[in-house]
């Protein structure tokens, strides 16, 4: 053997590899799988031990229902979980001005809507295709940053799971801005500037290539009145209405809310209702809700007042003009955007009405129940505030 045939082998003690570039580029990307996979395990490994679908199920489900077998009251633990030292439960009373004030300082300072860290639980009837399913809607996973650490997150999780199968309740609806395993759907945020400037000052947006303010302005300035007629806020008197309205065009979504009278006249605020000006017959609805956000360090705005569509039902007019009517609402209330999921039937018109996509997406998930194959947004009715 030559000298170079021996040096073209390692010696006792070196280490041995692929020194072809292509084969190192392999061996990285090889690597760097190894590292995802694990740490995605560890990222999922609590909820490896939950009821949810998992990225690692081979088979589609070809039926809907429940994951795990059907449990009763009394096969639930009866005693709250275990905190760390000096922690206790404490259920809030939100009659108390003391506990309200306490509840939005936590919020205020701690809560972060796409991260993975108070927890609430409202009952709520959910269709999935033919199933009503009594369900609760989770909001507000809310950790204190300095207690982060402490990993109270699953500990929060599986005490609100309790408390709810308390209840003989065993399925519930949640979005988060964070992967998980694993969503139903997956939807995007679009957003409409209402008060160009104001965004473009704090950042929330820029200037388009090759446009000034004043173009910008011009192109998103909204109509001084709405375009259709006999559209006024929504009354009590209407709830009973409305809420048939609702109910049956969320029929047409594979996975929506079934509203009681109650739920309409609670959760449906900012509504706008067309009323045909005769018998009082309702004939389409748009609605809104609200999420302001603080503006730090600006000198002259403190707060981003943002808008967000909730339910629109298109009747005697079509989706666009009740979209764009409840716009020039929003800009009569003092609001800055107008923000939107591409669920249901909004796809087919936030381009026209001059939304720009976003760049987060909001996963949907359920709790304990099985979906069969995978939803595209226009097939998701269920909006969660």
């Amino acid at each position: 053997m030559s000298e170079e045939e021996k040096g073209a082998h390692p010696q006792a003690g070196e280490a041995s590899g692929p020194t072809n570039p292509l084969e190192m580029q392999a061996l990285q990307t090889s690597l760097m799988q190894i590292t995802q996979k694990r740490a995605a395990k560890d990222k999922y490994v609590f909820w490896e031990t939950q009821p949810v679908a998992q990225f690692s199920d081979e088979a589609i489900p070809v039926e809907d229902g429940p994951i795990d077998k059907p449990k009763t009251v009394d096969e639930v633990k009866q005693e709250p979980y275990a905190l760390p030292d000096s922690f206790e439960w404490c259920q809030c009373d939100f009659a108390s001005q003391a506990t309200v004030d306490e509840v939005y300082s936590l919020l205020c300072n701690n809560y972060v809507e796409d991260d993975d860290n108070m927890f609430s639980a409202v009952p709520a009837h959910i269709r999935v295709r033919e199933s009503t399913v009594q369900m609760v809607e989770i909001n507000f996973l809310c950790v204190h940053k300095k207690l982060r650490h402490k990993r109270l997150a699953p500990v929060l999780i599986k005490e609100i799971t309790r408390r709810v199968n308390l209840k003989d309740i065993w399925q519930a609806s949640y979005t988060a801005g964070v992967l998980i395993p694993r969503p139903i759907s997956t939807a995007r945020y679009w957003h409409r500037s209402i008060n160009p400037k104001k965004l473009i000052d704090i950042g929330f947006s820029r200037l388009a290539p090759r446009m000034t303010m004043p173009r910008t302005l011009k192109l998103y300035k909204l109509p001084d009145t709405a375009a259709t007629p006999n559209l006024r806020p929504l009354e009590a008197k209407d709830a009973a209405q409305v809420t048939v309205l609702l109910n049956e065009y969320l029929a047409q979504f594979a996975v929506a809310p079934v509203f009681s009278v109650e739920e309409v006249k609670h959760w449906v605020i900012d509504a706008y209702v067309v009323d045909d000006g005769k018998d009082g017959k309702i004939t389409d609805m748009v609605s809104f809700y609200t999420l302001p956000s603080t503006i730090l360090g600006h000198a002259e705005h403190n707060e981003l007042k943002a808008a967000y569509s909730y339910y629109t039902v298109p009747g005697k007019y079509p989706l666009k003009q009740l979209v764009n009517d409840a716009m020039i609402m929003a800009r009569n209330k003092g609001y800055d955007v107008f923000n939107a999921l591409n669920l249901m039937q909004n796809g087919d018109i936030l381009k026209e009405l001059k939304f720009g996509i976003g760049d987060g997406n909001l996963h949907y998930y359920l709790y304990n129940w099985r979906v069969a194959g995978s939803l595209a947004p226009s097939e998701v009715g269920l909006v969660l505030m």
